[in-house]
């Protein structure tokens, strides 16, 4: 019996069927944190995506028989803007698809991904640490400010050597998406 795909692996799968599906993504959440600052484990993979109703069918070709979608409930969460997710079979890694678009930040974040190495010569489209230092901070106070997984996913972005951060654009941003207090507060214990 072989061993499924390890995380990573999956990412970039799931990362080539949405190039191929043609859906403007960015992987986001902890994953991408942990590659930009402190690694940590998580039980999924986040997925920034500006995903039209008549890609789903598409994506989840592309996808393939590795991975559980619900075609309706993806095309419910483009409709919404909210999120769905999929899961990879083999290892039940769920996916979350974060439906992007319509709120200027969202355009921002996605115009603004790069293209990291994942594995070896293995790429995708990352947001970059100060989008996910801002969609951290706005999950944080969503959840009533008591997440300190969030709040140490910040930290270890803010912590890493050698890391030049936009802090321009990170006070741009923060009063407009309600965290301003939060950001100046994490900065102080970084």
């Amino acid at each position: 019996m072989t061993e499924p795909p390890d995380d990573r692996e999956v990412l970039l799968r799931v990362a080539r069927a949405l190039e191929a599906a043609g859906v403007e993504y960015a992987l986001g959440g902890s994953v991408a944190t942990g590659l930009q600052g402190e690694p940590r484990a998580t039980n999924d993979v986040d997925f920034a995506v500006r995903l039209s109703e008549q890609q789903v069918s598409r994506l989840a070709t592309e996808l393939g028989p590795d991975f559980a979608v619900d075609e309706e409930g993806l095309r419910e969460a483009v409709r919404r803007r909210g999120s769905d997710n999929i899961f990879f079979l083999p290892s039940a890694l769920k996916i979350d698809l974060f439906v992007r678009g319509g709120e200027p930040f969202d355009d921002s974040e996605l115009s603004r991904r790069r293209l990291q190495p994942i594995r070896g010569d293995d790429r995708a489209w990352i947001a970059t640490p100060e989008d996910n230092i801002l969609r951290k901070l706005v999950w944080f106070r969503k959840g009533g400010e008591v997440s300190d997984r969030q709040w140490r996913d910040v930290l270890g972005i803010l912590r890493l050597p050698g890391h030049v951060l936009d802090w321009d654009y990170l006070r741009q941003w923060a009063p407009r998406l309600g965290v301003a207090d939060l950001l100046e507060r994490v900065a102080s214990q970084a």
